[in-house]
């Protein structure tokens, strides 16, 4: 009588659990629903990855309902509301769902790594364009013989600041041990003070108008080749996890539901037959 009672505590345990299981994922479809936006491909994508993160919690809650039902049938009790088979309609609408899923998040998550790609590229374009033309236009004022003789000023005045710098021993030695400073900086110091022809480099690299750009015309397509390697990576992982993510949860839905469905149409039909006396 003990266990009889107890089998019944834990079906319905199981019940209730896989219930609530399966009800909060449609809960949490319906709230993501309402922010979604058909024609976005980002929200398209926010969704798939959001269901397929929750896809689980339903397929648990399936597992609880038929292990309570498996319960009752070997306890030969009374099951009262019969929820198999809604419950394996739902397995295989859900199956379908995730399948579908699948091709699409990952056509979604490629057209939206190429239109990232895209943008990155107009924008690293816009500041090359941008680099040229703040270029030309100081290559236009240097045409004037009070903007050469100002950058000739500039070039001496940084020669002798560096310059007092590296004779200075104390102060040479209290800029390398200074924390703050950077090591490329720290480095840059030990060069002149070995030789002090790459001060007269440094400065010259340092106010040519031809030489900064072209640094910053390198760092700007670095960071778009980065830039389009992050992407293109982020893409990939998604593409990836949700995907088979996405085609794992369909295969187990269908199963569940399409072997019970054929197991309950066996069932039933064999009760239909009559017996041949």
């Amino acid at each position: 009588m003990v266990n009889r009672a107890a089998a019944s505590n834990t079906s319905l345990t199981l019940k209730v659990v896989g219930i609530i299981c399966i009800l909060s994922f449609f809960v949490d479809f319906l709230i993501l629903l309402l922010g979604f936006s058909p024609t976005n491909k980002q929200s398209q994508i926010g969704l798939a990855t959001a269901l397929v993160d929750r896809g689980i919690v339903p397929l648990v809650g399936l597992g609880m309902l038929f292990a309570a039902y498996w319960f009752d049938g070997a306890e030969d009790r009374p099951r009262g509301i019969d929820l198999r088979l809604p419950s394996l309609i739902l397995s295989s609408i859900l199956g379908l769902m995730f399948l579908l899923i699948f091709p699409l998040h990952l056509n979604n998550v490629r057209q939206a790594s190429t239109q990232t790609v895209k943008d990155i590229s107009q924008q690293a374009q816009q500041a090359e364009n941008q680099l040229n033309s703040q270029l030309s236009q100081f290559e236009a004022q240097l045409n004037n013989d009070q903007a050469k003789a100002q950058l000739e000023q500039a070039r001496i005045q940084a020669k002798a600041r560096f310059g007092e710098l590296i004779k200075d021993e104390q102060r040479y030695k209290q800029a390398l041990e200074n924390p703050q400073l950077p090591a490329e900086q720290k480095e840059l110091l030990k060069k002149f003070k070995a030789n002090p022809q790459e001060l007269d480099k440094f400065i010259a690299q340092q106010t040519d108008p031809k030489e900064v750009a072209n640094q910053r015309l390198s760092e700007i397509r670095q960071r778009k080749e980065t830039a389009e390697k992050e992407a293109k990576d982020n893409a990939w992982k998604s593409g990836l996890r949700i995907g088979l993510s996405s085609l794992l949860l369909s295969i187990g839905y269908i199963i569940i539901g399409w072997t019970g469905l054929k197991g309950m149409g066996t069932l039933q039909g064999s009760k239909r037959k009559v017996p041949v006396r």
